[in-house]
């Protein structure tokens, strides 16, 4: 099973690639304020590096958190839109093994709906002045 792998929780993501539990490519690089627009061009990177195309992958493994608003929003939404589009399973994980634990559950079917963040603190929304 090809597996994606993203974590975006601080300034340096982190992408990579599996076949199973076998590390086939992994990249990280200091996205900060680009991660909208990097994060697409690495994963299709990555992709082609494996001689592969974004159709062969079969499984997505989300890091939730916690971490940072913005870059667990822009990470969990292009994992949940890439597994919605493609049809494939997702997993969202927070642990230090973050990746070992959520191929594990992947590949034992436990998977989940959609990969939600998880903050570590509430969410600080501004009011408007008006």
């Amino acid at each position: 099973m090809l597996i994606l792998t993203i974590r975006t929780d601080k300034p340096e993501a982190e992408i990579g690639l599996y076949n199973d539990a076998v590390q086939v490519h992994y990249e990280t690089w200091e996205a900060h304020r680009a991660l909208a627009e990097t994060l697409h061009l690495k994963i299709a990177a990555l992709v082609k590096q494996a001689d592969a195309e974004l159709t062969d992958i079969q499984g997505i493994v989300a890091f939730q958190g916690p971490g940072s608003f913005t870059g667990l929003r822009i990470g969990l939404t292009v994992a949940n839109a890439l597994a919605d589009s493609l049809g494939i399973p997702i997993v969202a994980t927070q642990s230090e093994d973050w990746i070992q634990t959520g191929i594990e559950k992947l590949l034992a079917g436990k998977t989940d709906t959609i990969a939600l963040p998880e903050y570590g603190a509430p969410v600080h929304i501004t009011l408007p002045k008006k």
